[in-house]
């Protein structure tokens, strides 16, 4: 029994079956969508093999499992980099959807740099939310990250208490957990200066900025120091610090009736306030 004999058998028991036919050039067509479910190919010998192929309706179901699978699988990566990146798991719930807009100004320039975040990322710029106790950094900080997440971008929102008390005592595999911070797209230190202040402790924080600075990548930092405290430290071993950060942060205010930007000038500054 020929090939063709074979193909033509399996066809008519197809049409029999679901109301695929057979056109007048003696190949098998879905009963549903009438496009072609088999396709001549010619082979090396010259001759020529029938073979199946997708119709259209069968296409278009294949397309959308797989829109449906990359769905599912880009819902479950986002909820694995929320569960990862936010330690503090009440953050997770930090929105600008929630936000009392009580500090509208601070609050269009997180939106907009979440809104302009791969253009910030390619200079690797991020920002220094600087103010009072109670003024809502954290939340800020927090909503950009979440923004970020929603987009499938690897954030995490920590503070150098933590990162020092996971490496404390030893120095074995610092360096491997300094670098594994940089496998995310943006790394928010909250609380900033509210750790210990001892010679391990800074050299721990400067490690960790320092990577990301030479790494390229954007750093959101929250603090309750002054701009003064910021420029002129008391303790000379944090200027290194804090010029760091300096480069790599815009300098946002936020004050209790009010958040103002003291930001330098530049092209993607100006993105900010759009």
């Amino acid at each position: 029994m020929s090939m063709d004999n074979i193909i033509n058998g399996i066809a008519k028991q197809a049409t029999a079956e679901n109301g695929d036919y057979i056109g007048d050039d003696g190949l098998l067509y879905c009963g549903k969508c009438h496009t072609r479910k088999q396709t001549r190919v010619k082979l090396f010998n010259g001759n020529t093999m029938t073979v199946g192929c997708l119709c259209k309706c069968e296409g278009d179901r294949i397309e959308k499992e797989k829109e449906d699978f990359e769905r599912r699988e880009r819902i479950a990566q986002i909820e694995r980099y929320r569960s990862v990146g936010f330690p503090d798991k009440e953050l997770r719930n930090c929105r600008f959807s929630v936000d009392d807009g009580k500090n509208a100004e601070v609050t269009k320039i997180a939106k907009n740099y979440v809104k302009h975040f791969k253009d910030f990322k390619k200079v690797g710029k991020g920002l220094m939310l600087y103010g009072n106790v109670g003024t809502g950094k954290t939340f800020i900080a927090a909503c950009i990250a979440n923004e970020l997440i929603d987009e499938c971008i690897p954030c995490i929102v920590t503070n150098f208490s933590r990162i020092v008390n996971q490496l404390s005592g030893t120095w074995e595999g610092k360096q491997e957990y300094i670098d594994s911070l940089n496998s995310y797209s943006l790394l928010v230190i909250d609380d900033f200066a509210m750790e210990r202040s001892t010679e391990y402790v800074n050299e721990i924080v400067y490690n960790v900025i320092d990577s990301r600075y030479r790494a390229g990548l954007p750093l959101i930092v929250t603090t309750n120091l002054s701009m003064g405290q910021f420029k002129n430290p008391e303790d000379i071993n944090k200027q290194r610090i804090y010029s760091r950060i300096n480069e790599m942060c815009y300098a946002v205010q936020v004050s209790g009736s009010d958040r103002r930007a003291d930001i330098k000038d530049g092209e993607v500054m100006m993105k900010l306030y759009e």
